[in-house]
């Protein structure tokens, strides 16, 4: 099986288009989508149209319950709150309810689904440290979890009694070692790289890999700017930070 696994496509359309395209050469037979459809951008109808179009099997991710009235916007910063209450306005009912009703975590065969952590999926925590992928891996009953969340793509890798971070390019996997792969994010990467991110994993090659490409964020930003919101959520998609 070949799984399209992405994240964190935060209502931007150009950037979920141009992946949506060049998933379509990638032969996928399946979509996982790691959460936070909404939130920073504008396309807030399409994006969360497009993606259940796929059929996705979809985890919640902090802006999707904020959006939705789920999560309360007091843990977020200025900018993204602003963001959320502006989204917020302009759901419909059926949108909201659909983003309210994402469940926390989703498990297949040899793989488990978390925006944040695995441990405490409810309190969205970034997985961004050794003490953070410990307690996720405490609680992980599979093989790999992927997350996304922190937008930056990154591994950790248990093998036996040794724990190591690494960045995410071709992740051949072996046995006796679990992993903790973070997608990167779809709409605004922060590694400071501008380009989409998203993951093919091949269950078959046993791997696992980040692909990027360049999008048109200039009409992302554009339209950002239109709609009245903060001038940062425009000028951080084109320095990918």
């Amino acid at each position: 099986m070949r799984y399209g696994i992405f994240s964190d496509v935060h209502s931007n359309l150009e950037a979920l288009s141009a992946v949506l395209l060049a998933y379509q050469q990638e032969h996928i037979e399946r979509f996982f989508c790691i959460g936070d459809i909404v939130g920073y951008a504008t396309d807030v109808h399409d994006c969360i149209a497009l993606i259940r179009g796929l059929k996705a099997k979809i985890v919640a991710g902090n802006h999707d319950w904020g959006a939705s009235g789920k999560f309360d916007l007091e843990h977020f910063n200025p900018n993204a709150k602003e963001a959320l209450a502006w989204t917020g306005k302009i759901l419909s009912q059926a949108e909201s309810d659909f983003l309210k009703g994402l469940p926390l975590e989703h498990s297949e065969e040899n793989f488990t689904l978390a925006h944040g952590t695995l441990d405490s999926p409810e309190e969205f925590y970034y997985l961004n440290n050794y003490d953070e992928a410990v307690r996720t891996f405490a609680v992980l009953e599979k093989q790999i979890c992927f997350v996304g969340h922190t937008h930056r793509p990154g591994v950790f890798v248990e093998a036996e009694d040794n724990l190591f971070y690494k960045p995410l390019t071709r992740l051949e996997l072996e046995d006796r070692k679990r992993y903790i792969v973070n997608v990167g994010s779809v709409g605004q990467p922060r590694d400071g790289d501008s380009r989409a991110c998203f993951v093919v994993y091949d269950t078959e090659d046993r791997t696992i890999e980040l692909k990027r490409l360049a999008y048109n964020f200039s009409a992302t930003q554009e339209k950002i700017l239109k709609a009245g919101l903060p001038d940062f959520l425009a000028r951080r998609l084109g320095e990918g930070r």
